[in-house]
């Protein structure tokens, strides 16, 4: 035998074997009886690092070896010695008849336990079979009731389908009516331009032409009622996009109600469908005291119902919008189209008369010209006939300056010194009537003058007028919106 604290060899390194002269173990106390020879623990300074600690393991429940450490007192573990148990006298514990009642106490306790399993197997029977029928008809009632609320929810899910096409053909009617209230709102900024371009043009006239005549009037007005029609069209157009955002208000609840029912219609049908041998059915403990709901079926059948029933009265009122767009249209385009006419024909009057006037104009003008001619003619004429009177003037004074050299008697006042006093006087009366003749036809002549020049400045008014009107005014008038574009259809 090998000293404490040695290496051991290998056979001790598992645990002996238990001799077959042994009886087995009724007890976690008879594994410490297996070797006789008491067990001593290795000292703290033994380390064996290749022995693994699970091979020794300490026994539940040690015996307790009075003798055996009464005889080991004062000895070290590595002089001990096994203890052999000297033990003869065998002790009686239980007479027969403590035997007997006993077993007949076993019996009857038995027999008692086997009464009360049979009753307890007859009794769970029944329960089992009752509590099977409770429970698959149970079962079948939640099928019913969730085969009802799947009904009922495709139902309201086909009324909320219906409701919503609706709604949504509603909302792209409006909206259509929408592009058409602003093709036709933008239509109207042209013709306003061009009454706008009009005015402006007009007061370009010149002179007595810039009156405040009918086509001024007409271009007036008919900036007003553009103006009035736009107005009104901006009115009718911010309703109208207010009209939408309802629409799709309404139509968005339509949507999230729908998808709510959509995606309760999925979770209720296949719980509808769910069986006991269905996959995906698990234990969920506690669900049955989470309460989770929002609503009854009073109110959830209302919800849905306030939902259809406000979608279908804002599609009236979106109806009703569209037509009273549609009869604005109408009204303004008439109006419009109306005043439009008014302008032209005014516009065709004033040009008639301007040019008519013009036309005078230039007659006068013309005639003034010829007039102006022959008096220049004139004019040059008695200027001619001025000349004329130079020299038989010249002349007659010539001859009475020589005859004032007469001498002394002979310078007599005969009849030929009369008559060359009677001519120089006589031609000199001429050329004064001719001098003032000469400047009464010059007046004359510069009065024409002055009116070639008025008609030729009131011709130049007229053609510019002319100009205006005709060319500038009623070239930008020759096309006007048709009724399609200003009823918005293109």
């Amino acid at each position: 035998m090998e000293l404490i604290g040695s290496p051991l060899a290998a056979t001790f390194a598992h645990p002996r074997s238990t001799p077959s002269r042994f009886l087995p173990a009724i007890s976690t106390m008879a594994s410490s009886y297996k070797n006789r020879i008491p067990y001593y623990p290795l000292p703290q300074s033994a380390s064996l690092p290749w022995i693994p600690n699970a091979y020794y393991k300490a026994a539940a429940i040690n015996p307790t070896l009075a003798p055996l450490s009464k005889s080991c007192q004062g000895l070290t573990p590595s002089q001990s010695l096994p203890y052999v148990s000297n033990r003869t006298t065998l002790f009686t514990r239980y007479t027969p008849d403590d035997w007997y009642r006993s077993n007949l106490t076993n019996y009857k306790e038995s027999e008692t336990s086997r009464r009360n399993a049979e009753r307890l197997r007859v009794d769970t029977t029944r329960m089992i079979q009752d509590k099977h029928q409770q429970t698959t008809k149970t079962q079948g009632e939640s099928t019913k009731n969730l085969g009802v609320r799947v009904n009922d929810i495709g139902f309201w899910k086909s009324e909320l389908l219906h409701e919503l096409d609706e709604m949504i053909g509603e909302t792209n009617m409006l909206t259509g009516m929408k592009r058409r209230l602003e093709r036709a709102l933008a239509e109207t900024e042209a013709p306003l331009q061009v009454a706008q371009e009009c005015l402006l043009h007009r007061e370009k006239r010149m002179g007595i032409d810039l009156v405040h005549d009918d086509v001024e009037k007409e271009l007036l007005t008919e900036v007003d009622v553009i103006k009035s029609c736009q107005e009104r069209m901006q009115q009718f157009l911010e309703r109208v996009k207010a009209q939408l955002a309802s629409n799709r208000a309404a139509q968005q609840e339509l949507e999230r109600d729908l998808a709510n029912k959509q995606r309760a219609h999925r979770i209720d049908d296949k719980c509808h469908h769910l069986r006991n041998t269905s996959d995906g059915i698990a234990y969920y403990r506690g669900v049955e005291r989470v309460d989770a709901t929002i609503s009854v079926p009073e109110s959830w059948a209302k919800f849905t119902d306030d939902n259809i029933l406000l979608s279908q009265s804002e599609r009236a009122a979106s109806a009703k919008l569209r037509d009273n767009v549609e009869d604005l249209l109408v009204v303004t385009a008439n109006e419009m189209w109306r005043q439009f006419n008014a302008g032209n024909v005014a516009f065709t009057n004033r040009i008639a008369e301007t040019a008519d006037a013009k036309s005078k104009i230039q007659t006068h003008l013309a005639k003034t010209l010829q007039e102006i001619f022959q008096v220049e003619m004139n004019i040059e004429a008695i200027r001619k006939a001025i000349r004329d009177k130079g020299p038989p003037l010249k002349v007659a004074q010539t001859r009475l300056d020589e005859r004032t050299r007469r001498p002394d008697a002979e310078l007599c006042r005969d009849p030929a010194q009369l008559r060359l006093v009677n001519e120089v006087l006589e031609i000199d009366e001429t050329i004064q009537t001719l001098q003032q003749r000469l400047r009464d036809a010059e007046d004359t002549l510069q009065m024409l003058v002055h009116s070639k020049s008025v008609l030729e400045h009131d011709l130049a008014i007229k053609a510019n007028s002319l100009f205006i009107d005709q060319e500038k005014c009623m070239g930008m008038r020759k096309t006007f919106p048709s009724t399609a574009r200003l009823l918005g259809y293109l």
